[in-house]
């Protein structure tokens, strides 16, 4: 818990409850979905590119739901067998195809927005609309400042790890 209410260790806090909320949400999302045949993963692709309004490429796709390019390659592959989207030629770039959804993806997705709007309204109860108003402008202000700040140091996505020195033997 933090010491002080304006210090660093009070974001730090946030930051570990939002980690940890990101988890809850991915396994309650899976828990939501799971009988319409998706998975959170598979959900937020759908997303992705139902909300973009025309087909996607897998950076755009990665960029929009803050995931990796190689995970949501993944999920595309699969969603591909599964009959969810289909590829369309990306004239931009041969090699990088746009994907959109097919009608079976489009119906998964709403089906799964209907759930996911009784799901929202039940976590809602009891919080006014000006609690959830500052939790939004909060959020979106550490998401602003963390793309400022990667952006700055000319990077599009989270440098890999430092390297964390190994401790020493006890032998």
């Amino acid at each position: 818990m933090a010491k002080d209410p304006n210090s660093v260790d009070l974001l730090t806090d946030i930051i570990l409850g939002i980690f940890r909320l990101n988890g809850q949400l991915m396994a309650q999302g899976d828990l939501l979905v799971q009988p319409l045949g998706l998975t959170s993963a598979r959900w937020q692709v759908l997303g992705a590119i139902a909300i973009a309004g025309s087909p996607q490429t897998a950076p755009q796709i990665a960029h929009a739901m803050g995931v990796t390019r190689q995970g949501t390659q993944k999920q595309l592959k699969l969603m591909l067998s599964e009959g969810l989207i289909e590829p369309r030629p990306n004239p931009r770039h041969e090699r990088s195809p746009l994907h959109a959804l097919t009608r079976k993806g489009r119906l998964g997705y709403d089906a799964a927005m209907q759930l996911q709007r009784q799901w929202a309204r039940a976590l809602a109860k009891g919080l006014t609309q000006a609690e959830l108003a500052c939790a939004q402008d909060i959020l979106l202000a550490l998401e602003h400042r963390l793309e400022t700040s990667m952006l700055a140091r000319g990077r599009t996505r989270t440098p890999p790890p430092a390297h964390i020195p190994k401790e020493p033997s006890h032998a």
